[in-house]
């Protein structure tokens, strides 16, 4: 009986130093190991490093530009591309997915082992440990997958900060459409203030009734309630603005510039087109999901390779020590789930490339679209400005001097200045509408970031055309005629 206590005494303390050592041994292997990056992976953990050091200094949020009612577009627009929540949260998840090519192309964690062999007492004791190796060309297919998709995380990520520029720019100029209609408002209130004393003062010779007079105020009444619509107005807008600029309900308003910028592009080059299919991050995301599916289905086709294992067992009970090697490899016999896995990805593939296809057909109407709508308001900005307005203005002094000599009545003199003033705010509008299209043309269509944008320059964007032999990326969409 005092043997077999001493036994199992001995044999717990054998358990615990073996487990300890081999604890041991496995943190100190598992501190010394290091894979070997993929060209892909130092690629994307350098293009990660060049915006960090713009957009995250250091891990930290880049300090943010002051503003003022003196501020440009590009204070405007730095603020918010810095501060604005979708993209920092766009931003974060590109990280994730360059993190996830490191774990994508690592093997499996090595497993250790105990075992032992009790027969009355302990006759042996044998910790190891197992390394699993995937099937040849698995990690291979695995990494690329997480390399294509970290370039879509990218251009998600771009697709965020054009689209954040977007609406600092659509609230900027909607904010200046209204700040330019209560000036014309206010402009055309006096001329109505004008015309009453005009009116008052023909009334009192006895060259008109008093209903002249009384038309003015009408209409100075009329003009007054539209003034006060469109200082109140000023509210939703501004509140727009402060969205768009990632500022909090709790935060105080920004600043209205107290002069606006517009920013003229040349839309007359042929190659316009064919730029937005090179830039525009949104097709570029897509393409990157071609290729990632692409991966994929080459990784399926790796399912009939076996993976395999390699392990050692040590007995370190008495010596001389015994080696148990071990090998394993893993039985790819179930065809029916084979076929399963490579026609789901084959489906997967043929998915991406229809939405980059749709994609593609949609780009091209919408540039063709856009660039009309620019050609229009274009058009129409010139005959407001030129042709139309001059000669209202003209129109409204013709007929004040008629009215005073009384040639004409107080209805032509009011229609005139109606139509001088619905002339203004036709030519706000249509410029307003003119930048907004250029805006949506240049960061959403085209996809070309506004000056200083935390991005990667064109000539070193992650690509997504070159697929791997055999498997070329989809045809371009044909340019559309302008």
């Amino acid at each position: 009986m005092c043997s077999e206590g001493r036994d199992k005494r001995h044999l717990r303390r054998l358990l615990v130093i073996a487990q300890r050592a081999g604890v041991a041994s496995l943190m100190l292997v598992a501190a010394g190991c290091k894979g070997i990056p993929r060209a892909g992976e130092r690629q994307a953990r350098q293009d990660l490093q060049t915006v960090g050091q713009v957009y995250r200094p250091q891990g930290q949020k880049a300090a943010l530009p002051l503003l003022s009612t003196n501020s440009g577009l590009s204070n405007f627009l730095a603020y918010a591309l810095l501060n604005k929540p979708r993209v920092e949260a766009a931003y974060f998840d590109w990280v994730a997915s360059v993190q996830g090519i490191t774990v994508a192309r690592s093997l499996p964690d090595p497993r250790l082992m105990f075992t032992t062999d009790i027969k009355e007492v302990v006759t042996a004791l044998m910790p190891g440990l197992v390394q699993e190796f995937p099937g040849p060309g698995k990690l291979g297919a695995r990494a690329a997958i997480a390399s294509a998709r970290s370039a879509s995380g990218y251009f998600h990520f771009e697709e965020a900060v054009v689209q954040a520029a977007y609406d600092v720019k659509k609230a900027y100029y909607q904010l200046h459409f209204l700040e330019d209609t209560i000036r014309i408002t206010e402009e055309v209130l006096g001329l109505l203030a004008d015309l009453e004393r005009i009116a008052r003062a023909q009334n009192q010779v006895g060259k008109v009734t008093l209903q002249d007079v009384l038309r003015a105020q009408i209409e100075q009444d009329r003009v007054g309630t539209d003034l006060s619509n469109l200082e109140d107005s000023r509210r939703p807008l501004l509140a727009q603005l402060k969205a768009a600029l990632g500022l909090k309900a709790d935060q105080p308003d920004p600043p209205i510039p107290a002069s606006f910028e517009f920013t003229p592009m040349d839309l007359s080059s042929q190659q316009l087109f064919a730029v937005a299919l090179e830039r525009n991050p949104r097709l570029r995301a897509m393409e990157a999901e071609v290729l990632m599916a692409d991966a994929g289905l080459r990784l399926a086709r790796k399912s009939r390779v076996p993976d395999f294992s390699l392990g050692v067992e040590v007995d370190v009970k008495t010596p001389p020590y015994m080696v148990r090697p071990q090998a394993g490899m893993t039985l790819p016999i179930w065809r029916d789930k084979i076929a399963a896995e490579i026609a789901g990805a084959q489906a997967r593939k043929r998915a991406a490339e229809a939405r980059l296809s749709n994609e593609q057909i949609m780009l091209a109407v919408d540039f063709a679209d856009k660039t009309f709508s620019f050609r229009e308001s274009t058009r129409n900005l010139e005959l407001l400005r030129d042709r139309l307005i001059p000669k209202a203005r003209k129109s409204l002094e013709v007929a004040r001097a008629g009215y005073l000599s009384g040639q004409i009545d107080f209805f032509n003199l009011i229609d005139a200045e109606r139509t001088l003033l619905n002339f203004q705010l036709a030519e706000v509008e249509v410029r307003t509408q003119r930048e907004l299209v250029l805006a949506e043309l240049s960061l959403l269509i085209l996809g070309q970031p506004p000056a200083g944008a935390p991005v990667l320059p064109a000539s070193n964007l992650p690509s997504t055309t070159n697929a791997p032999a055999g498997n070329p990326p989809a045809t371009r969409a044909a340019k559309p005629s302008p």
